[in-house]
């Protein structure tokens, strides 16, 4: 595998620096304590090509790889997890699975405006009372003549309220339990949807989280994704390529606490020298010195997998365990670092601090990943060739 980034690379982790520091920070602190999703920043993400950055061009993206996505993730994260939530949900989570399962008309009427930009979409797969027990779900749908008739609630949904496309997830025949799931694309706009914010999070204030009902939803049948019964299927890979986004994200957090204690250690002083100079904190900087170069290698692996049109479901579990409980180590030694200081919003420490925590639990908690690679080290677990794969990059006729 070649872990050399490219020059096509390196320029699009620079604007997304560049466009994070100019149209997210500055407004950041005042939006997170009053918890405001920044809606003209999301608006010039579409306009400037990063919600379709690994969508081939035939359908209104940028036509580049996954790693592009991944190193877009990175630098927003570096500046506030609402922003990489979006690109989680919007692209990982939604575009590319109508990517992956989608037939032409599908991606034509829904993943172009997708791609530019012109609508925004999101994910419902959690309930109330099912998360990562996904068989736990109660939302149905049942086909009467042209359409599903959709019933249940979706609840942690991120950008809720922002949408405009949902991708649902619901039962068309509980007795076939797995093989009983469905996937369906919802418009906000139809009647019986309802969607509602969830108030006082944590974390990731600055971003829209929320809960949608469905009440009666007549779904044209031509919005299955997918055949009956492939709902599990599509959820599973789309958390490969969400999971993927996180994964990569936390590498930002990692970098910035690393700078951000690195600046501060060669500044404060205590007992006559710089606190760099004691060896507690000098193991703090490089336990966090660590996560960032194993945390950009993990995710690095998985893209070049995706690239390939490999599965990629084990890598990318591993990358999002690893890097997100990293994440939030590297928040807290950061914390100690800085002291009171890290411990106030003077600095942003404590906002990654805040944003990290939920990491270790959206997108299969620590403990789901945990027994994963147990389970793939046992030999227990045995990844079956997918029916269908993310289109390997460079895109045919692209």
């Amino acid at each position: 595998m070649d872990i050399e980034l490219t020059k096509e690379h390196l320029l699009i982790a620079n604007s997304a620096k560049e466009f994070a520091k100019r149209e997210i920070y500055p407004t950041l602190k005042e939006r997170d304590e009053k918890a405001e999703p920044d809606y003209k920043a999301l608006k010039k993400m579409g306009k400037d090509g990063f919600l379709g950055i690994c969508i081939p061009k035939k359908y209104g993206g940028q036509g580049m790889d996954y790693i592009s996505l991944g190193l877009i993730c990175l630098e927003f994260e570096k500046i506030d997890t609402s922003a990489r939530v979006v690109l989680s949900v919007h692209t990982g989570l939604n575009s590319l699975s109508l990517l992956q399962w989608g037939s032409e008309e599908q991606k034509t009427k829904y993943l172009t405006p997708l791609a530019q930009g012109e609508k925004i979409g999101a994910f419902g797969l959690t309930e109330p009372n099912a998360g990562s027990d996904v068989l736990g779900i109660q939302a149905t749908a049942q086909l009467k003549g042209d359409n599903y008739i959709l019933n249940g609630e979706k609840t942690w949904i991120s950008l809720a309220e922002i949408a405009d496309i949902f991708l649902i997830f619901a039962y068309t025949n509980k007795e076939k339990k797995h093989n009983g799931i469905s996937a369906f694309i919802v418009e906000k706009n139809s009647p019986g949807v309802t969607t509602s914010t969830i108030c006082g999070k944590l974390g990731v204030r600055a971003g829209n989280t929320g809960s949608i009902s469905f009440q009666d939803v007549k779904i044209p049948r031509e919005n299955l994704l997918g055949k009956e019964g492939d709902g599990f299927k599509i959820a599973m890979s789309a958390l490969d390529n969400g999971r993927y986004t996180v994964a990569s994200g936390a590498v930002g957090i990692i970098e910035a606490c690393l700078e951000t204690s690195v600046k501060y250690a060669h500044e404060r002083e205590t007992f006559g020298q710089e606190i760099g100079r004691h060896q507690l904190v000098q193991q703090m900087i490089a336990k966090m010195a660590a996560s960032r170069d194993i945390g950009r290698l993990l995710f690095y692996n998985a893209g070049y997998l995706k690239n390939h049109g490999r599965r990629n479901t084990k890598e990318t579990s591993l990358a999002k365990w690893i890097n997100c409980n990293n994440a939030f180590e590297s928040a807290n030694d950061a914390l100690q670092i800085l002291g009171a200081y890290g411990y106030s919003n003077e600095f942003d420490i404590e906002r990654y601090f805040r944003n990290s925590r939920g990491a270790m639990i959206y997108e299969g908690t620590r403990e789901i990943h945990t027994i994963m690679q147990a389970e793939y080290a046992l030999g227990y677990r045995q990844d079956k060739p997918l029916e269908k794969n993310l289109p390997s990059w460079p895109f045919e006729n692209d």
